[in-house]
């Protein structure tokens, strides 16, 4: 099948789902999270940069999807709504960590996105970390707007969605990190 057949179909499919678990089909929840539980958890874990508490936001998104299962609506494609459901959590969690500074950054900062598997050259497992330590040190908005963008490959519009921004503002966003990355990883290039 041709990916934009079977992102179109897998897009028919998400939206039959959400409209059965608007009527409290929780078998519907199930399928649902078992399609998207990974997707979720990656785009928290790479934007709060801690993998246990990726393991705990994506289920709460999942809780939140079911809790605001009423305000999906059945025209508007559910990628963007579950990531815009996601992204928000992350969001909270950042700033209820960051608003206790008692608690030492190196503490929740984990290895979120350590998934290797294998042997890994010292150079390449040196240029993920150098990867992941750039990324990390963006503002949230921009780390974002470039995790969805690189990561999830969604488009633009598809991000605009999800982090409520224009998609011009995006654009703006993925730019701007595009040339942090850029100025930090300068050694890599």
């Amino acid at each position: 099948m041709a990916p934009d057949v079977a992102a179109t179909t897998a897009a028919r499919e998400d939206a039959e789902l959400m409209r059965r678990v608007q009527t409290g089909d929780e078998a519907a929840l199930g399928a649902l999270m078992e399609r998207w539980e990974l997707p979720v958890k990656s785009v928290i874990g790479r934007i709060v940069l801690n993998a246990s508490e990726a393991e705990e936001l994506a289920q709460e998104a999942f809780v939140r999807l079911w809790q605001q299962r009423e305000k999906y609506r059945a025209d508007a494609p559910f990628r963007p709504w579950i990531f815009a459901i996601a992204v928000n959590l992350a969001r909270n969690r950042l700033r209820w960590w960051r608003s206790r500074p008692e608690v030492a950054l190196d503490e929740w900062t984990g290895n979120a996105g350590d998934a290797t598997s294998g042997r890994v050259s010292a150079e390449t497992a040196e240029r993920s970390a150098a990867v992941r330590d750039a990324i990390a040190a963006l503002p949230t908005d921009l780390r974002e707007a470039i995790v969805l963008f690189e990561y999830e490959q969604m488009s633009q519009a598809e991000i605009a969605l999800v982090v409520g921004a224009s998609a011009k503002a995006v654009e703006t966003r993925i730019h701007r990190a595009r040339e942090r990355l850029r100025a930090r990883l300068k050694a890599w290039q």
